[in-house]
């Protein structure tokens, strides 16, 4: 049974297991790759091509700071300001310095719109001809909000200083006066010679010269790079391992190296070192880069070749891009539309004034000023009197309170402990305070899979020998059960005891010693890879090439079948505790191509016999009819497919003697074989891999993170797509994929070519009919690529991405030009190529729309500069939250490019989380971050937005209807502090105490109904919308705060026979009437309600009452005659019952609608959270009951099964340096008296005490197996 895939078209496209790097392709590589392309017609005779090699863009001389400063290495900075091309080794990311930080801060600041504008207010108001409110009402908000902006700046930087000051300083050995002394990483310079050892951190791009080990090996851990914690191998140069081993040969070194520009490209390096008149060529395995450690060499010397912001891991980082969110970009729109409504308003009053003074003013005697303003003069500055005046429409508070809110919810996520991993003591850490309610937004999220989904650790879980499935918790009798203990593996001293297998029956099948196939199984399993061992203070210890091969070699261990040690022809291992020794006559390594590897043994008792083990796809095409089991082994295979296990096929053929001699004849000619040797190679293979006979097939774990599954279910319902970029190879991604339930059986996958061909013809139909390709122009809907309800996924590797896109079409095309000489001639509309521009960027769209028609996406051998576009992309042309999440440095461009960057503080380094947002060490804390802490801030900072400006207007309007009634003369309607404290501490506790702690639901209801996150990825709380609603409400509100005291204070009388309608009074009267209505407004819109809310509500009213009584006392009126002028206006205006009576009417009227009309949303028209709070307890208990009736589902036969990825590494193993003999070089002078030291038997291995320690436990330190392994080869 086979999954769905969608028919493609048979063509030739792009190897999907080569990783491309078209955007860092040199033009020697564009010139390999163009040159199978037909050359373009010439129509004119061209100018002579310069057929001299080009020279090597970058030169390295050893030993020689000074050869680096040369004027022809120097590049022009400022005008006539140079300096050496070459970086040091300093990095620095901070922003600013002792004497930059005043400057440069006051400058980001003042790019704030609103800064500008109130620093212009407060210009304004030192001006006495059109002040008409105090200076320091507006000075002391700005200075307070320019402060704390600059505080929190400056915190940030200092962090960023000290990372930078820890890295800077790390200690390294340089080679300076002729010896190596320590010196910090800054001062490291490009030619300089270094000595690492163990353990150590690689300060540069370093070429590898020596190391202790044989060959110069030199092993390094990559995680910070790829997040692959295997380690990789690097190896010096023949002549440098020979000659570079002492301190005075190091000193005398002096060779040139020409090599490419610095460049991100993580898997190539190409060069050349010139040294003693010879030139040796260079590449990757020759080099160390930045980023990674040194593991199991003692020491190791190097030449840095690229330095600081040149090495590839700074080369992948990417631009720091400044980020803003939606609502930030929402709300400066909004500024603006009140800045114009501003201007409109005052230009108005200002108007007004100019005929209100023609008409009245200037025939009214005790108007009279003294000064001989014109009727336009007096309206001009009526004008700027009422920007003054109506200035805090735009509230500067506003960005301080936001400031506040979004510090305070970035500690809520620090202090969360359910997002606080107790394993390895990691907290989330929110690392910006501005991105917290965007967090509620996302629409897409992109996904780094190793370490990220994964946790790269594979386990042998079940397996199917002879036709018959072993895995299941069984009885030693074989009695299957539905719990059993691990099999307890006390009776094997060589066992790893962190192995766990609950089938006890194969146990037994095999200590039985009856079970052939079983035998047969476990032995091919202990003799056919490219794993190392090493006994290391009596503990096996195990290096492979991939975590699979690791899985596989430590379960037959387990089992019985230790494998002790290999040589260069043997392979030597303990079956059921009896030491035997096979000759390896062939070694047949896996590559993408043949998804298998074999092994061609001579047993002990002369029989040869082949053991292979692959991909089901391959090996099933090369079984002998003969072969039995083959039915039953596919229904197991497509039971652990189900189940998301690896699989691995097991067969044997046996060879005989004339056969094998025949073979071997054939194999020494392709490996002598100059032309195309690979491929020779794997035509000899072929021969022999045929006819082959099943023995059964292994099923292994790729462990994912806990809650993996779940959490990406979750976030689906939450109508948030997720796509996976990663560089694993096809087949491993689509694994995962189904494994983390991104992928289902319902779903039809579209691979590269399907896609290409769907793009093609669309394009194609463009082409031919311009009124769709207008109709694309204009952004209106397309049909779709997918008609019908089913579900679709699209799974592409990086190659058919550039070619999708137009990549490495738009490069060759561009060098080929440049090499002509000439501007192309006319496109051939039919050529694959796009027309112009316009063309490539509807490509585009229409793959990015093709891309969010699936229900997911995963994109596979993908560069970091791919992963970034691919976010890039779907930001352009969706315009979409993004956010990407990832644990290494291949990770960084895309966390940097996407809206929101999340870093997986786990074991794979701290490259990602150094460039992000949020950190926190595993991915199931996501739902929690988006669903919980993401949709609670926006919540928050909606409500607390809406409602600030509400509050504004409501206040600041009263302004605007008091004009009427004072001749548009500038004059306010308040006391000058009340303008001055309203929002400083009148009205700002209660409202920035719900942008703090305000939620509709619990945080577990947030979890179960993943639905209430929709509302933020619409925007639906805060728009323009709710923008405009909030106006009208404030229009209303100050009608009501102005009309009804305005009312009351016609002809009336006091209790003391006084008319109280003095302005002072009035102004007491609206003011109060203002506090209580926005105090009781926002309790009305409060939904969690604690202690706090209900104190600041209660005291920002006292505050208010407290200070109105003591700026209207006498007493401080006598202190400051001229600041404090409403002597006893408060007191003489609230002892009056009737004035009470009216503030209370004026509240009552001002609140009644907003009651009205919250009761009937809530009970007509309810949203989803208002449905979930109605109806908590009930969903409560319908949860629970869910969740004890759920049961796994069983799996069914009849449904379309998929073929989970064959268990093997990205890359081929060790297999080339165990059968080539290219580690066994000889140390010149060395090898002698070493036999004794180094060599040991694998009889004292088998009987040594030997437990368990991983190389993982060791932190890859006891993988100096290889070293020794090597050196023992050698000897033997």
């Amino acid at each position: 049974m086979n999954r769905q895939r969608a028919d493609s078209q048979g063509s030739l496209g792009p190897n999907d297991e080569v990783m491309p790097y078209s955007d860092d392709e040199t033009d020697d590589e564009l010139d390999d790759s163009s040159e199978s392309e037909p050359e373009e017609r010439r129509e004119a005779p061209q100018p002579p091509v310069d057929t001299r090699p080009p020279e090597a863009g970058w030169k390295v001389k050893a030993n020689d700071r000074a050869y680096h400063q040369l004027p022809e290495f120097q590049k022009k900075i400022f005008l006539c300001v140079k300096k050496s091309r070459y970086s040091g080794n300093a990095i620095k990311t901070y922003k600013y310095n002792a004497l930059t930080f005043l400057p440069l801060n006051l400058y980001e600041q003042f790019k704030r719109v609103a800064n500008i504008y109130f620093l212009a207010l407060l210009i304004l108001q030192i001006i006495p001809e059109i002040s008409t409110l105090p200076w320091y009402t507006t000075l002391i908000p700005l200075v307070i909000v320019l402060g704390i902006t600059a505080i929190k700046d400056l915190v940030d930087d200092l962090a960023r200083h000290r990372m930078d000051k820890e890295i800077n300083n790390r200690k390294c050995e340089v080679l300076q006066d002729s010896r190596f002394q320590e010196s910090k990483w800054m001062n490291i310079q490009v030619g300089d010679v270094v000595r690492l050892k163990k353990n150590d951190f690689i300060p540069a791009d370093i070429l590898l010269l020596s190391s202790s080990n044989p060959n110069s090996l030199c092993y390094v851990e990559t995680a910070e790079l790829d997040g692959e914690t295997n380690l990789k191998f690097k190896m010096g140069l023949r002549v440098t391992d020979e000659r570079l081993q002492e301190e005075r040969q190091l000193a005398q070194f002096d060779a040139l190296i020409e090599c490419e520009e610095p460049n991100n490209r993580l898997d190539k390096f190409l060069g050349t070192m010139l040294w003693n008149q010879e030139r040796y060529p260079l590449e990757l395995d020759n080099m160390l880069l930045r980023g990674c450690k040194v593991r199991n060499t003692d020491y190791c010397h190097g030449l840095v070749i690229f330095a600081g912001a040149d090495t590839k891991i700074m080369k992948n980082s990417g631009k720091t891009r400044f980020k803003r969110t939606k609502i930030d970009e929402l709300m400066n729109y909004m500024v603006y539309t009140i800045f114009a409504m501003l201007i409109l308003v005052s230009a108005g009053l200002a108007i007004g004034h100019k005929f209100w003074y023609d008409d009245i003013g200037s025939k009214a005697w005790y108007l009279e000023d003294g000064k001989s303003y014109s009727a336009d003069h007096r309206g001009f500055l009526s004008f700027w009197g009422y920007i003054i005046v109506l200035n805090t429409m735009v509230p500067i508070s506003l960005y301080v309170s936001v400031e506040v809110i979004r510090l305070g919810q970035s500690k809520f996520i620090n202090w969360d402990l359910q997002m606080f991993y107790q394993e390895k003591d990691t907290p989330a850490k929110a690392r910006t305070t501005t991105l917290n309610e965007q967090l509620g937004q996302i629409q897409y999220i992109f996904s780094d899979k190793t370490g990220t989904l994964t946790q790269n650790i594979m386990q042998f879980k079940k397996c199917t020998i002879a036709g018959r499935s072993f895995g299941d918790p069984t009885t030693a009798e074989g009695v299957s059960v539905e719990k059993m203990k691990p099999v307890d593996w006390s009776w094997n001293r060589q066992a790893d005891p962190k192995f766990s297998f609950v089938d006890h029956f194969l146990v037994a099948n095999v200590r039985s010693k009856k079970d052939k196939d079983a035998t047969e199984f476990f032995k091919l399993l202990s003799l056919c890879h490219t794993v190392m061992v090493e006994n290391n203070d009596g503990n096996l210890v195990y290096q492979a090439a991939s975590p699979d091969e690791g899985a596989l070699v430590t379960a037959a261990r387990n089992f019985g079948f230790v494998f002790l040690s290999r040589t260069q022809d043997t392979i030597t291992i303990s079956e059921m505790g009896n030491e035997a020794t096979y000759e390896m006559l062939a070694l047949l390594d896996f590559n993408s191509d043949r998804k298998r590897m074999s092994i061609v043994l001579k047993f002990p008792n002369g029989q040869i016999r082949l053991y292979c083990k692959g991909a089901d796809t391959v090996i099933y095409e090369r079984l002998s009819p003969n072969s039995r089991h083959k039915d039953t082994t596919q229904t197991a295979l497509d039971v652990f497919a189900n189940e998301t296990l690896r699989t691995l096929c097991l067969c044997y053929k046996d060879i005989s003697e004339s056969e094998y001699q025949a073979w071997s004849r054939k194999h020494k000619d392709a490996q002598v074989t100059i032309a195309d040797r690979d491929a020779a190679l794997d035509r000899v293979y072929e021969e022999i891999e045929t006819n082959l006979m099943l023995i059964g097939a292994t099923a292994i774990e790729d462990k994912l993170q806990e809650g993996v599954p779940e959490t990406i279910a979750n976030l689906a319902k939450a109508d948030i797509k997720i796509w996976v970029l990663t560089g694993d190879k096809k087949e491993t991604a689509e694994n995962i994929g189904y494994s983390c339930s991104l992928l289902t059986d319902e779903m039809t996958i579209h691979y590269g070519e399907d896609v290409n061909e769907k793009l093609r013809v669309r394009q194609t139909n463009r082409r031919s009919n311009p009124q769709t390709a207008a109709r694309a122009g204009k952004k209106k809907p397309s049909e779709p690529f997918f008609p019908g309800s089913g579900k679709n996924a699209l799974i592409i590797t990086g190659g058919w991405l550039n070619e999708i896109l137009y990549e490495k079409k738009k490069k060759r095309r561009r060098l080929r030009l440049r090499r002509l000489g000439r501007r192309p001639p006319p496109t051939n509309p039919q050529d694959g190529q796009p027309m112009d521009d316009k063309e490539k960027e509807l490509r585009q769209i229409d793959f990015v729309d093709m891309a969010c028609e699936c229900e997911a996406v995963i994109c596979c051998r993908v560069t970091p500069k791919q992963k970034a576009n691919v976010v890039t992309l779907v930001k352009k042309y969706k315009k979409a939250v993004t956010l990407s999440i990832g644990d290494g440095a291949n990770d960084v461009n895309m966390i940097k490019t996407a809206d929101i960057g999340v870093g997986i503080s786990g074991q794979e380094g701290m490259q990602a989380v150094m460039s992000s947002d949020y950190a926190f060490a595993q991915f199931r804390y996501l739902q929690r971050l988006l669903l919980v802490h993401g949709r609670w801030s926006y919540i928050r900072m909606c409500k607390f937005l809406r409602f600030f400006f509400f509050k504004n207007f409501a206040f600041t309007l009263v302004h605007f209807w008091y004009s009427f009634f004072s001749g548009y003369s500038s004059q306010v309607a308040y006391e000058d502090w009340f303008i001055t404290l309203y929002n400083l501490a009148y009205s700002s506790l209660p409202v920035l105490l719900v942008g703090l702690l305000d939620q509709d639901v619990n945080d577990k209801l947030s979890l179960n109904f993943p639905k209430l996150y929709v509302p933020g990825q619409q925007g639906r709380l805060f728009n323009y919308k709710k923008f405009f609603i909030s106006l009208f409400h404030g229009i209303f509100v100050s009608l009501i705060i102005f009309f009804i005291p305005y009312g009351a204070f016609l002809q009336t009388m006091g209790q003391d026979g006084e008319a109280p309608s003095d302005y002072q009074s009035f102004a007491v009267v609206t003011a109060s009437s203002l506090i209580f209505t926005v105090n009781l407004q926002i309790s009305l819109d409060t939904s969690y309600w604690t202690f706090v809310n209900c104190f600041a509500v209660l005291a920002s009213i006292a505050i208010y009452f407290g200070i109105m009584f003591d700026i209207h006392s006498a007493g401080i009126h006598v202190i400051f005659p001229s600041i404090f002028t409403f002597t006893g206006a408060a007191p003489n205006a609230l002892r009056q019952p009737y004035l009470w009576l009216t503030i209370i009417l004026t509240v009552a009227i001002s609140l009644l609608p907003v009651v009205c009309i919250q009761f009937l949303y809530k009970t007509i028209w309810p949203s989803v959270g208002d449905k979930v709070q109605r109806n908590r307890k009930r969903y409560e208990m319908e949860l629970e009951e869910e969740q004890r009736k759920k049961k796994p589902p069983a799996f069914q036969r009849n449904r379309p099964s998929r073929r989970s990825a064959y268990a093997f590494s990205h890359t081929p193993g060790y297999a080339n340096l165990i059968s080539t003999g290219r580690s066994m070089r000889r140390r010149r002078g060395g090898g002698e008296g070493k036999p004794e030291r180094i060599r040991r038997s694998a009889a004292e291995i088998r009987n040594s005490n030997v437990g368990s320690v991983s190389a993982r436990e060791h932190g890859g330190d006891d993988a100096a197996l290889r070293v020794r392994v090597f050196i023992q080869l050698h000897l033997l």
